[in-house]
């Protein structure tokens, strides 16, 4: 069995879907995907998604991301918010045979860890307020701010952190450190680090300790090991991304 790493699939691109749709319906039939996040923030499109690659691969594995959490398109009421929105995502998966929770086979453990960011990274600034679309698009309960929104995801990983076996793979779709970024990411780009994760989920990985963590959403493609941990990000993008992206899945895992 293989184990594929791919994030940030923005379905709502049409050559992301056509590229989706081009995948072998034979290849992978043995296989794991893990997909960390950022697919689509259309309910009915994710179900459209996620019906495919289950039927592509043995199992697929998923941890919804900001865009997956917007309630734009989807909000049914005025009172929806993405806390609603992630209780719909996790229907869809469960519906389509996706799984949110850890996989054991065998030597292998893989384990899904929730997410999202609180600002340790950096201080917003005020170009990043106005410009971030989470801040229009995510709608939270009143008495969630962003470490409280932080922690309550957090919290639902907490069951999982004891697993252990010969291979353990975790993935998220936030950063757990800002030093994933490479030091080639202009100046005049990094005003979006405030919003690229946690230092919070880094402590859970650390109680974990995984051989692998798979993350996405910087849209930049690594893998580096650091303190112990090989951190691969293998995020599809958007279609003008090529030069950072790497546009096809990623194997992480062969036994």
């Amino acid at each position: 069995m293989r184990v594929f790493a791919l994030s940030d699939i923005h379905v709502d691109y049409q050559e992301n879907r056509n590229w989706l749709s081009g995948l072998s319906s034979v290849d992978y039939l043995e296989d794991t995907l893990i997909l960390a996040g950022d697919v689509t923030d259309e309910l009915k499109l994710l179900e459209t998604c996620f019906r495919e690659l289950s039927r592509k691969f043995l199992k697929v594995l998923f941890v919804p991301g900001n865009h997956d959490l917007w309630v734009l398109r989807d909000r049914t009421s005025v009172s929806m918010t993405s806390i609603d929105k992630y209780e719909q995502v996790c229907r869809v998966a469960i519906e389509n045979d996706i799984s949110m929770k850890p996989l054991q086979i065998d030597s292998l453990s893989i384990v899904p860890l929730l997410g999202w960011y609180d600002f340790s990274f950096a201080s917003p600034t005020l170009e990043l307020m106005e410009t971030w679309m989470d801040f229009r698009a995510c709608v939270w309960p009143d008495h969630l701010q962003a470490l409280d929104i932080t922690e309550y995801l957090l919290e639902k990983n907490r069951a999982y952190l004891q697993t252990a076996n010969q291979t353990v793979i975790s993935f998220s779709h936030f950063l757990p450190r800002i030093d994933l970024m490479p030091f080639f990411i202009p100046k005049s780009y990094r005003y979006v680090y405030p919003v690229l994760g946690s230092v919070l989920l880094e402590k859970q990985i650390r109680i974990l300790k995984p051989d692998i963590h798979v993350y996405g959403h910087s849209h930049v493609n690594r893998h580096v090991t650091l303190e112990g941990i090989q951190y691969i990000n293998n995020a599809f993008g958007t279609p003008s991304e090529s030069r950072i992206t790497n546009k096809n899945l990623l194997c992480i895992y062969d036994r």
